[in-house]
């Protein structure tokens, strides 16, 4: 894993995280995927589930584990899940969303970041119960309908694989998710995997609008071949096509598929401690993006010098 770290620059000062990349390890081997962590609403002036008190649908919530993240959005028509995370997760993701006092059958959309293990390995247990309806990036489907044995890296990996899923809807770059008045925007932003999606969306909080960025994956895996790479040719061009589109974001509240993109743990502390602005953090939003992209070209002038 790459240890290095590196600091993003917010608002209230230097945050110290670790540039670690959404290496495909075991959950024994990084016990923050599994771990628990607390349910907490992001950001919005929904005041949570029915018969808590006036106020619009919406909002946006974090249900994940300490690390593998998992985000809840709740609208009069449903509820919209973004990760289903591990084959092991979704009864951590149900008891999250249960805690928060909404109903877990209310989930009607389920969305990934990318189709790798950890991110979509529990959505065929979520479909089963709950018969919500999966929404997947093109380049994807192949990928979560074959359960992983699609995938251009990890396909013949038994430790990677899991249940296949049905896809529901094929999405493609710029397609809208509505669902009871909430819309969310998906970005195709391929290279860690063809179909990688970053999902965008608009929160209203005491009347700022805020623009939502929940990063897909920026990262290049150990062993990802960027050069001459026959099952994925185009790769190094899709991951820079997608540090473009990242760039051109506008960003308020950065997120990500790992907590660790985002400084999950750090901002929550403080969130806890009454800065309801933790997770507004633009500038280690575009720090983050700067550092991925530069250690990509790194990595992509490496392969190319070793040719």
């Amino acid at each position: 894993m790459n240890r290095r770290r590196f600091l993003l620059r917010t608002a209230p000062g230097l945050l110290l995280l670790p540039a670690t990349s959404s290496l495909m390890l075991r959950a024994d081997q990084n016990p923050d995927w599994t771990r628990p962590f607390p349910p907490f609403r992001i950001a919005g002036n929904s005041p949570g589930p029915p018969g808590t008190g006036p106020g619009p649908w919406g909002g946006l919530y974090y249900v994940g584990s300490a690390d593998l993240a998992s985000y809840l959005i709740p609208t009069p028509a449903g509820l919209i899940l973004i990760n289903s995370d591990l084959v092991a997760s979704p009864p951590l993701i149900r008891k999250s969303i249960e805690s928060l006092g909404f109903r877990f059958s209310d989930i009607k959309i389920l969305l990934i970041s990318h189709a790798h293990s950890d991110h979509c390995g529990g959505s065929a247990e979520i479909l089963k119960l709950t018969g919500a309806k999966y929404f997947v990036m093109a380049g994807d489907v192949p990928v979560v309908e074959s359960g992983g044995r699609a995938d251009f890296q990890y396909g013949h990996d038994p430790s990677q694989l899991y249940p296949p899923a049905h896809v529901d809807r094929v999405l493609h770059d710029g397609d809208t998710v509505s669902l009871g008045g909430v819309v969310l925007t998906a970005h195709l932003t391929a290279g860690h995997t063809r179909g990688t999606t970053t999902w965008t969306m608009e929160e209203n909080q005491h009347g700022r609008t805020l623009h939502v960025v929940i990063v897909g994956s920026p990262n290049v895996n150990p062993g990802y071949k960027l050069v001459g790479n026959t099952v994925y040719p185009q790769i190094a061009s899709d991951y820079r096509r997608g540090f473009a589109v990242l760039q051109s974001l506008p960003c308020d509240i950065f997120l990500g598929a790992h907590g660790s993109y985002f400084g999950l743990k750090e901002k929550y502390a403080r969130f806890q401690s009454g800065d309801r602005n933790a997770f507004i953090d633009p500038a280690g939003y575009k720090a983050y993006i700067a550092e991925r992209k530069q250690t990509f070209e790194a990595e992509l002038a490496r392969q190319l010098r070793t040719k």
